[in-house]
C-alpha cells in the first residue's frame, strides 16, 4: 500500500529492527525493509531452539552450577519465555483498556453536547464490560503465577474459569463495524478530530487514531489460541498444568469459532432482509423476528384437503418457521408469500410409502408435519428417496440450531432487524425501474446495464447468452449465501 510498508505472508520470519513504537515495528524480510503492524504477528520465543534437549547447553532442570544457580532445560526456558509474554501482552493490554476507557470515553461523556449515550455504545461498544472482565483475568493469571520458577506456573486453568466471560466478545465484534461508521461520519466533522486528538493527548497515548485502538479487542480474542498452542508445545505431557492447558485450547478456540458464527449470522441477516423484499404479497411479521438462518430450501408437493388437492409449493426452511412460496405460472423466478409454519410447536413424522390414513391416498416420499399449537397437519412429498433424507437431516439441524442458540444466548437486537429491513428497502428503492414489481437483481434482462467497477471476467460472464432458463435458486444463491 505504501512505500515505506513492509509485506509478508503467513509463515514469514521478520527481523524486528525496530519496535520502539508499540504498535508499528520497523522491520526486514529477505532484503526488503519497511514498516508493519506488530499486532500482525507474534514474537518467535525461541530463536535458537535446539532440536533436543540434549543438545542444549544448559543443564537440565534441577542440577546446580558451581554458583549454586538452578538452571533450565532449554524446553523450561521456552515455557517460561511464553508465559512471561502472555503476562506482558495482558498488562499492556488491560492499560490499553483503561486508556480508552477513562482517556475517551468519560470525556466523551461529559459533552452532552457532542454525544449522546446511544452514539457512544455505538462507537464503544460493551468495551467497559471487557474492560471489567479482563481486569479479574489478568488477577487471577497473576495469582497462578510462580514467581521463583516460573515454568512451574498452570495458567491453564485460568482460561478454563473464564472461558464463559470471553463470550462478550462476540457483541464487541460484531458491533465493531457500526463503531467503524459512525466514526467515519463523525471525523469528516473537524470538531470531531480535535476532541479526539485532545483525549488521546491527555492520556498521553501514541499517536493512533481512534479507530487504530477500538481494534485491539478483536485482535486480542483471535491471539489466545494462538498463544496457548505455543505454551502446549512446551509443556511437557507429565506437567500439572499440561491437561488444563490443552482443554483451555479447546475452549478458547471455540470461543473464536463462536464468536465468527456469530458474526457470520449478523453478516447474513441483510441477505435475508432483501430475500424476503423479493417475495411477492408478504404478509406477517418480518421474517427477522425470529430467524436468522436458512437452513434448507427446496421444492415440495403440499397435500391438502378436502379432496387431497396437490399443490407444488417452493418451501424455506429458516431456524423457528418454515415459508412457502408459489411460483409465478409464467415467471418461474417470481414467487408469491403463501404461509408459514411454526417448527417450535411441530413434530415431524417420517411416512412409510402407500396409502395415507388420514387422507386416504397413495403416497411416496412423504413426510407429514404435525403443529401441536393449531393442531393442523401438513402432508409433504418430495419427487426422489434422497430428497426426503437430506428435508429430514434439514428438520434435525434446525431443531439443533435452535438448541445452541438458546445456549450461547445468540439473538437479534431489534435495532439490528430494522437496520436490515431499512438497509433492504434502500436498495430495491435505489433498483431500476421494474415492470413486475420485483427487485432488479432478480429480473432476467437482455443487455444488462453493467456498473464500471465489475471485473472484465464477470463482464463477459453475464454477456453470454443462456443457453436454458435459470431457476430462482439459481438467481437467490448469488444474492445471499444461503446453504441447501
Amino acid at each position: 500500500m505504501d512505500d515505506q510498508e513492509l509485506g509478508f505472508k503467513a509463515g514469514d520470519v521478520i527481523e524486528v529492527m525496530d519496535a520502539t513504537n508499540r504498535e508499528w515495528w520497523w522491520g526486514r524480510v529477505a532484503d526488503v525493509e519497511g514498516w508493519f503492524p506488530a499486532s500482525f504477528v507474534r514474537l518467535r520465543v525461541n530463536q535458537d531452539e535446539p532440536a533436543d534437549d540434549t543438545e542444549a547447553p544448559q543443564a537440565r532442570t534441577g542440577a546446580m552450577e558451581d554458583g549454586g544457580v538452578e538452571v533450565q532445560s532449554s524446553k523450561d526456558q521456552m515455557r517460561t519465555n511464553v508465559i512471561n509474554e502472555i503476562l506482558s501482552t495482558e498488562r499492556d493490554y488491560i492499560k490499553h483498556l483503561r486508556d480508552i476507557c477513562e482517556g475517551y470515553i468519560r470525556q466523551c461523556r461529559k459533552r452532552v453536547d457532542m454525544f449522546s449515550e446511544e452514539q457512544l455504545h455505538t462507537i464503544f461498544g460493551n468495551i467497559e464490560d471487557i474492560y471489567r472482565c479482563q481486569k479479574a483475568f489478568v488477577k487471577a493469571l497473576e495469582q497462578r503465577f510462580n514467581s521463583e520458577r516460573p515454568h512451574l506456573s498452570e495458567l491453564g486453568a485460568c482460561f478454563l474459569e473464564h472461558q464463559a466471560d470471553f463470550q462478550i466478545y462476540s457483541e464487541y465484534c460484531n458491533n465493531h463495524p457500526n463503531a467503524c461508521m459512525e466514526l467515519s461520519r463523525l471525523t469528516k466533522l473537524s470538531k470531531y478530530v480535535y476532541f479526539f486528538e485532545a483525549c488521546r493527548l491527555l492520556q498521553k497515548m501514541i499517536d493512533i487514531s481512534l479507530d487504530g485502538f477500538l481494534l485491539t479487542p478483536v485482535q486480542k480474542i483471535c491471539k489466545y489460541p494462538l498463544q496457548l498452542a505455543e505454551l502446549l508445545k512446551y509443556t511437557p505431557p507429565q506437567h500439572r498444568d499440561f491437561k488444563d492447558v490443552e482443554a483451555a485450547l479447546h475452549a478458547m478456540k471455540n470461543v473464536a469459532r463462536l464468536i465468527n458464527e456469530r458474526k457470520r449470522r449478523l453478516e447474513n441477516i441483510d441477505k435475508i432482509a432483501q430475500w424476503q423484499s423479493s417475495i411477492e404479497d408478504w404478509e406477517g411479521e418480518d421474517l427477522l423476528v425470529r430467524s436468522s438462518e436458512l437452513i434448507y430450501s427446496g421444492e415440495l408437493t403440499r397435500v391438502t384437503q378436502p379432496q387431497a388437492k396437490s399443490q407444488q409449493r417452493m418451501f424455506f426452511l429458516f431456524d423457528h418457521q418454515l415459508i412457502y412460496c408459489k411460483k409465478d405460472l409464467l415467471r418461474r423466478d417470481m414467487l408469491y408469500y403463501k404461509g408459514r409454519l411454526d417448527m417450535d410447536g411441530s413434530e415431524v413424522v417420517d411416512l412409510e410409502d402407500g396409502k395415507d390414513q388420514e387422507l386416504h391416498v397413495n403416497i411416496k416420499n412423504a413426510f407429514r408435519l404435525h403443529c401441536s399449537t393449531s393442531g393442523d397437519s401438513h402432508l409433504l412429498c418430495t419427487r426422489k428417496p434422497e430428497q426426503k433424507q437430506r428435508w429430514l437431516k434439514a428438520f434435525a439441524r434446525e431443531r439443533e440450531q435452535v438448541r445452541l442458540d438458546q445456549e450461547t444466548g445468540f439473538s437479534i437486537t431489534e435495532m439490528q432487524r430494522k437496520q436490515a429491513m431499512l438497509n433492504a428497502s434502500k436498495q430495491q428503492a435505489t433498483g431500476k425501474p421494474k415492470a413486475v414489481s420485483r427487485p432488479c437483481y432478480l429480473t432476467r434482462q437482455k443487455h444488462p446495464t453493467l456498473p464500471i467497477n465489475r471485473p472484465q471476467q464477470q463482464v463477459s460472464v453475464l454477456t453470454e447468452p443462456r443457453r436454458k432458463p435459470s431457476t430462482f435458486w439459481h438467481s437467490i444463491s448469488r444474492l445471499a449465501p444461503f446453504r441447501k
